[in-house]
This record gives structure tokens, sequence and C-alpha cells, in this order.
């Protein structure tokens, strides 16, 4: 299953990227939420081979997840892999300088079954899929206004 979206935000290029890139936020993003999250591969800053080991609930169950830095191209690029139990999948963030305060955001996402039951759990959520990709798409523009509120309220350099 395959998701992608895109949004604008009116901060620079190096900005937008930083603030992806800052693995320490999703982090604690990640356990403000309630999942565990331990780094497997530290690096003495992010790169490829960056990796986390992550267990929440989902559905009721717990889950656990690699999550794994696959590419690192700044400042245009970003690319992660996970891999679980049941399903592999991968997320990649491009940017695009748009104009010297203005960056585009493209976040693509696709989700590959490993078994059988991951399989029926993917096509009932392709059934739902217009459902699924508003809401992706509200919380990824969710997360550019954020990105843009806080360079706003952030004190000028």
């Amino acid at each position: 299953m395959k998701l992608s979206t895109r949004a604008d935000i009116e901060v620079p290029l190096a900005q937008v990227f930083e603030d992806f890139a800052n693995v320490e936020a999703w982090e604690r993003a990640a356990l403000r939420r309630g999942a565990e999250v331990t780094r497997t591969a530290s690096l003495p800053a992010p790169g490829v081979g960056m990796a986390w080991q992550a267990r929440f609930d989902y559905r009721g169950k717990p889950r656990d997840l690699t999550v794994t830095v696959s590419a690192i191209e700044a400042p245009n690029r970003l690319a992660f892999d996970g891999t679980s139990k049941s399903v592999d999948g991968t997320l990649t963030v491009e940017f695009l300088e748009l104009g010297a305060r203005r960056t585009r955001v493209k976040i693509s996402t696709e989700i590959k079954p490993r078994t059988l039951s991951a399989r029926l759990l993917l096509q009932s959520l392709k059934l739902a899929k217009t459902r699924i990709k508003t809401r992706f798409e509200a919380r990824v523009t969710k997360l550019c206004a954020d990105i843009e509120d806080r360079h706003r309220a952030a004190p000028k350099r």
C-alpha cells in the first residue's frame, strides 16, 4: 500500500531539513505517544545505518518495529526502512526549495506484507484508502504547520 502527499512550508530549506533530520525530537515524540524506543545503532551524528527498536500497541496488541536510516542526502532527501514480523515499509521525505523562504516537502510511504494475516490487513486498509489518505494528509499538513509556527516564534538570527 502506497501513500504520498506534499505540503509547502514558509521556512528555508536548510531549517526544514534540520527539523526533519532531528532524530532526538522524533524519539521524544514517539515516547510521548506511548512507544518504547531504543537506539540500537548509534552514530555520533545522524547518518545512514542509524537504527532504533520500537515497541508500541496497535489494535490491542504489542508490535515490534526496527527502523533504520537508509539514506540521507542533505538537504534534499531522507529515507527510512521499517521492518516488523509481519510487514516491511519505507518512508521517504523529499525537500524542494521553492524560494529563499519557501520549501516543498513530499512524504511518501509504502508498506508491504510479509505474512498472510498482514496481507489481509493491508487489503482491508485498501478498502478504506480514501479515509486513510485524508488522515495521512491532515497529519503531514499539521506537522508542516507546527514547523512553520516554531520558526515564526523563534528569535531571528
